[in-house]
C-alpha cells in the first residue's frame, strides 16, 4: 500500500509534463524563422537545442499517443528526436546527396517510427526509430544516386551500402577478396562482382552533347542497325505472312460464331486500342454468358495457333 501511495503522486506529476512539452513543441516552427532564413545551419542549431525526453516522459507520451492518437504527443516525440536524424543523415554525405534532402527523408522515417512505436515492447524509441530513419534514407539514395537504379534486390542493396567500406583496397577485387566479401556479407560472389562493376560505372548520355566537333561520337553512333541482317529479314517476312494470307486461312477454318468473336475481340481494334468488343458485349449479342464467350474465344485461338504453327513448320 505504501508503494502504491508513493507511485500515484509520481504518476500525477508526470502527467503535468506533457503539457509543458506540448506548449514548447507548438512554438517549434515559429522559432525556426528567428534562427535564420531557411538555412540548414539554423535548423541543425535548433534541433540540437530541443531537450531530450526522459524515459518516463517518452513512455507516457508514447502510451498516450497509442491510446488517444494525440497529435501533440506524437509531435513532441518527433521534435525530441530530430537531432538523431541529423546525426544519421550525416553518415551518408559521401553519396553526393544534399544533407538537407537526407535529413528530410530521415524525418519521414522518424514520423513513421513514432506512428508504429509500441512502448510495451520495452525498447526505447531511439533504438526503434533508427531503423526506420535509415530505411527511408537508403531508399532515397538508391532512387537518386543514379539515373538508373543500381540496386533492386536485397543482396544488391546490402552490397551498395557496404561494398566500398569493406573493400581492402581501391583497386579491383581479386577472386579471393570477392569470395571473402561474399561470405562476410552473406551474398553470392556473382552479386559482388556485378555490384563492383555498377559502382565503377556511371551514367552516359546516349545522344551525346550538342557539339560541332566531328571527332566526337555519341554512344548512339556505336549501335549497329540489325534490321537488314538476313535473320531479321526472314523473321520480318514470316511475321508479315502470319499477318496476311495464313491468318486469313486460319480464320476461315473457324465456325462463323468463333470467327466473329475473334475478329470482334482482337482484329477490330484500332491503333489507339479502341473499337474492340468486351466479353459482355458479345454475351449480350449471342444471348450467352460472358464465361461461355471466353471459352469459345480460348478454343478458337488455340485452333488458330495450331494451324499457323503447322503452316510455318
Amino acid at each position: 500500500m505504501v508503494q502504491k501511495k508513493a507511485y500515484k503522486p509520481q504518476l500525477q506529476a508526470r502527467q503535468t509534463l506533457p503539457a509543458a512539452q506540448t506548449a514548447a513543441a507548438s512554438l517549434a516552427f515559429p522559432m525556426l524563422s528567428s534562427l535564420g532564413v531557411g538555412t540548414l545551419d539554423s535548423y541543425i542549431a535548433y534541433v540540437n537545442r530541443v531537450p531530450m525526453l526522459s524515459a518516463a516522459e517518452e513512455l507516457h507520451l508514447a502510451q498516450e499517443f497509442r491510446r488517444t492518437e494525440n497529435v501533440d504527443a506524437a509531435k513532441t516525440l518527433v521534435l525530441s528526436h530530430l537531432r538523431l536524424v541529423v546525426s544519421v543523415a550525416r553518415q551518408y554525405l559521401g553519396y553526393g546527396i544534399p544533407h538537407a534532402d537526407l535529413i528530410q527523408e530521415g524525418n519521414v522515417g522518424l514520423m513513421k517510427a513514432v506512428k508504429r512505436y509500441d512502448p510495451s515492447q520495452g525498447a526505447r524509441l531511439v533504438s526503434y526509430a533508427i531503423h526506420w530513419i535509415k530505411a527511408e534514407i537508403h531508399e532515397y539514395i538508391l532512387k537518386n544516386w543514379r539515373l538508373v537504379k543500381v540496386a533492386t534486390t536485397k543482396a544488391q542493396r546490402k552490397l551498395f551500402f557496404n561494398l566500398r567500406s569493406n573493400k581492402p583496397t581501391l583497386s579491383a577485387l581479386t577472386p579471393n577478396e570477392v569470395e571473402s566479401l561474399a561470405k562476410a556479407l552473406d551474398v553470392k560472389g556473382s552479386d559482388v562482382k556485378e555490384m563492383e562493376m555498377r559502382l565503377a560505372g556511371g551514367d552516359i548520355t546516349l545522344e551525346g552533347d550538342d557539339t560541332d566537333d566531328e571527332s566526337a561520337y555519341a554512344p548512339i553512333q556505336w549501335l549497329a542497325d540489325s534490321s537488314q541482317e538476313p535473320t531479321e529479314v526472314m523473321a520480318a517476312a514470316a511475321t508479315d505472312a502470319l499477318h496476311g494470307p495464313q491468318l486469313d486461312q486460319a480464320l476461315m477454318a473457324l465456325d462463323e460464331r468463333s470467327r466473329n468473336i475473334v475478329q470482334s475481340r482482337w482484329l477490330a481494334m484500332d491503333a489507339d486500342g479502341n473499337g474492340s468488343k468486351t466479353l459482355h458485349d458479345l454475351a449480350n449479342e449471342y444471348g450467352i454468358s460472358a464465361e461461355r464467350v471466353r471459352q469459345i474465344e480460348t478454343a478458337a485461338l488455340k485452333k488458330m495457333r495450331n494451324l499457323l504453327e503447322a503452316q510455318t513448320a
